[in-house]
């Protein structure tokens, strides 16, 4: 069966699509790729040098490219906020930014950082944008975890890891809240029967920004794939019409298994439940009644 490339995405003109951490790693060829297949591209970062730069990227490789840059930081909630009022309309968000490895830090609202920037950031921005996404016929949401998932452990009473801190467990186990979060929005669009597709990628290992520095650094451009290839993962969960709500997508756009605790129907509900509580943001459109 040959291989699925982006090649094979469909015509995405009219149709507005949003990507947060756009201006390097998998972002920007995701980013780049939904620009040359027609859509408005929304490139939404931290930093407006750096999204300003990636947007100019993405013109010179697609010259007449409906790309734009939007400030978010994700690990400061007002900036969510802040992000989604000036959102007019999206058809397809990916929530790619993410942290990982890194000593424990705090996000601006008190988070420990690593679940509160690639968790609580995501989540807070999905439900604030949720009412444009149920506005536009075949929306979707793609979640970028990782194969890391599975070695997260989720303690709710212990969110801020004040009782031991690894970096990796701790990226671990953010990956694990966007597998939980993935599949809980598919059952809450299908219980509520609204038009809204949710399904998470691993990208694999990519040469990104999470292996420029410390041990791993010798082995980008060896073993590591491009992170256009890295990508790959989620355009296919982004446009193909394989997609139906809740799958995994792997690198080679294979379906994958969540593990045991990701497809856990009570721990998505009580991350669900917490993550509201932390952020205020409730999804009203789709709450259980």
């Amino acid at each position: 069966m040959r291989t699925w490339t982006p090649a094979d995405m469909p015509d995405l003109s009219g149709k507005t699509a949003i990507v947060t951490g756009a201006n390097s790693g998998i972002g920007l060829p995701t980013a780049l790729e939904l620009a040359r297949h027609g859509a408005r591209v929304v490139v939404a970062t931290r930093s407006a040098a750096k999204g300003g730069a990636a947007v100019e990227e993405i013109r010179r490789a697609v010259p007449g490219a409906q790309v734009e840059h939007g400030t978010l930081d994700l690990a400061d909630l007002a900036s969510v906020r802040s992000f989604a009022v000036g959102v007019d309309r999206v058809d397809l968000l990916v929530n790619n930014a993410g942290i990982g490895m890194i000593p424990r830090q705090l996000t601006r609202d008190g988070f420990e950082m690593q679940f509160g920037t690639n968790h609580l950031g995501h989540f807070a921005l999905t439900g604030l944008l949720l009412p444009l996404l149920l506005a536009r016929p075949g929306a979707r949401v793609v979640n970028v975890s990782s194969d890391a998932h599975k070695m997260g452990r989720l303690d709710l009473d212990d969110l801020g890891l004040e009782r031991g801190y690894k970096k990796m467990s701790s990226y671990g186990r953010s990956k694990l809240a966007n597998l939980l979060f993935t599949l809980e929005l598919q059952r809450r669009a299908q219980r509520a029967q609204v038009d809204l597709v949710s399904a998470a990628t691993h990208p694999g290992a990519t040469a990104t920004n999470f292996f420029s520095v410390g041990p791993l650094q010798p082995l980008v451009g060896l073993f590591l794939k491009s992170a256009a290839a890295g990508a790959v993962s989620s355009l296919y969960a982004a446009t193909s019409p394989e997609i139906h709500g809740g799958e995994f997508v792997g690198p080679k756009t294979q379906l994958l298994t969540p593990s045991e605790a990701a497809r856990s129907e009570q721990l998505a509900a009580d991350l669900w439940e917490v993550s509201t509580r932390l952020t205020g943001v409730r999804f009203e459109e789709i709450a259980y009644s």
